[in-house]
């Protein structure tokens, strides 16, 4: 079978195309024959060496991926040669078949489409995850997204919509902004790219608070880190809840917050760690898969996929996401 592969650690233009074995199937695992794959940043970090969890190479990206059943390994129940699943697997998606454990394994809403499916699992799992488990975030409540265009970005907003949040969505660009908003997003702001200096940082609090009418954001969900981090906390609301989702300013920049403003503020940083979650509580996670295909049905959220590739050019598709050039989700089509 093709797969791209990370052969040495690097750029995007380290990776290539090979052709490799196919997989062997095993107990409690399936073997899923891939129609779409999607990238998300961890993979971003992963080829570079930078992500907290590193495969041994060579390894292939992906870390979610949608098809169908070929094969079935003892003590696999409830799914039949030839079902529409997904999984998410964390590693090992961009490839034209692929074993997955039966715990990361799930069907394919009739109403769904493989692009969906492939788009949905991660971003959405680990949003819903980190608004519903984690912020427990209550209908009007203020949520402020930064990264907001990204994939996971635009599903929080969507999601905090869902829930009957106000949502501000913060990005780099008018363009994203405007995507934000066609998305449901309440307003939205650009902030300045780049390492912000202490000018920058002050101007970024106090915009949040002005949006805000001083009161600030009741949840931050923020996949950014960097210089971006203490400004927002700054601005946080009394019992607020600042979501640390990763750090897509660089493993390089991980912020380091002055805990008094956790004193001053009576509020609450939480890490979110979906993938972790989802080993331990396997019930939990399947009801908020439950409640996403529910809101897909309603058309309360829209996982569609903003950019496309195919397998001979999924290198691209991560250096697309590498160079901030995504806007949504980005998958790759097999």
């Amino acid at each position: 079978m093709k797969a791209l592969q990370c052969i040495e650690l690097g750029g995007p233009e380290k990776l290539v195309v090979n052709e490799i074995a196919d997989p062997i199937i095993a107990d409690d695992h399936v073997i899923i024959e891939v129609k779409s794959a999607s990238v998300n940043f961890p993979d971003v970090l992963m080829i570079q060496g930078l992500y907290q969890f590193q495969p041994p190479l060579p390894f292939i990206p992906g870390g979610e991926s949608a098809g169908v059943i070929t094969e079935l390994g003892k003590g696999v129940e409830g799914f039949n040669i030839g079902d529409k699943v997904f999984a998410a697997t964390g590693v090992g998606g961009i490839c034209e078949k692929i074993l997955a454990h039966k715990n990361n394994v799930r069907h394919i809403p009739d109403d769904m489409d493989f692009e969906i499916a492939a788009a949905l699992s991660v971003t959405y799992g680990t949003s819903i995850y980190a608004l519903k488990q984690r912020a427990n975030l209550r209908a009007g409540e203020t949520l402020l997204v930064l990264g907001a265009s990204g994939g996971v970005g635009l599903a929080t907003v969507q999601l905090g919509k869902a829930m009957g949040a106000r949502v501000i969505a913060a990005a780099s660009t008018q363009e994203k902004v405007d995507i934000c908003i066609e998305n449901g997003a309440d307003e939205g702001f650009i902030y300045p790219s780049g390492n912000l200096d202490r000018d920058q940082q002050k101007e970024l609090s106090n915009k949040i608070k002005e949006l805000t009418g001083g009161m600030g954001p009741n949840v931050i969900y923020d996949p950014v880190g960097g210089t971006y981090a203490e400004p927002c906390l700054r601005s946080i609301a009394w019992d607020g809840r600042y979501l640390v989702i990763g750090f897509a300013a660089g493993a390089d920049q991980i912020p380091k917050m002055p805990l008094n403003l956790t004193l001053l503020k009576g509020c609450q940083i939480v890490g979110v760690f979906w993938g972790a979650w989802t080993g331990m509580f396997p019930e939990e996670n399947q009801k908020n898969f439950e409640e996403l295909f529910e809101m897909y049905k309603n058309g309360k959220i829209d996982p569609s996929p903003s950019d496309k590739f195919t397998l001979d050019t999924a290198a691209d598709a991560i250096a697309h996401l590498k160079d901030r050039k995504a806007k949504g989700k980005v998958v790759i089509n097999l």
